[in-house]
């Protein structure tokens, strides 16, 4: 099971998932994005509470959309405060996929460093 807490100031919003994130818990981290309200156009994953995350973390990072039959549009996305495996599979899926956009996210991000 995975609790957010969502805080919206303006037009962007922090989302903050706690627990892992995978197959399972996904619908219910996405619905936390699609309740924003349209105003909202960016989005950003706080994700220090999220001790794993799998593939399905992933398509959470990189397809943020703005609500089902409600607005056509996509949100912008960013991360922050991941921790380890996150942040190391982020890191895989931009060397394995670097034509997907996980580049993006890690912009902002430490290099990851191998305990």
């Amino acid at each position: 099971m995975v609790i957010t807490t969502t805080t919206i100031d303006g037009t962007t919003a922090r989302v903050r998932p706690y627990g892992a994130i995978d197959h399972d818990t996904l619908p219910a981290v996405r619905e936390a994005v699609t309740a924003l309200p349209l105003q909202v156009t960016d989005v950003v994953w706080d994700m220090r509470d999220v001790p794993f995350m799998d593939a399905a973390g992933l398509h959470l990072l990189t397809d943020t959309p703005a609500g089902p039959r409600r607005h056509p549009a996509r949100r912008t996305a960013a991360v922050e405060r991941l921790t380890p495996q996150p942040l190391w599979l982020l890191h895989l899926a931009a060397a394995l996929f670097p034509t997907a956009g996980f580049d993006r996210l890690l912009a902002e991000i430490p290099p990851y460093q191998a305990a």
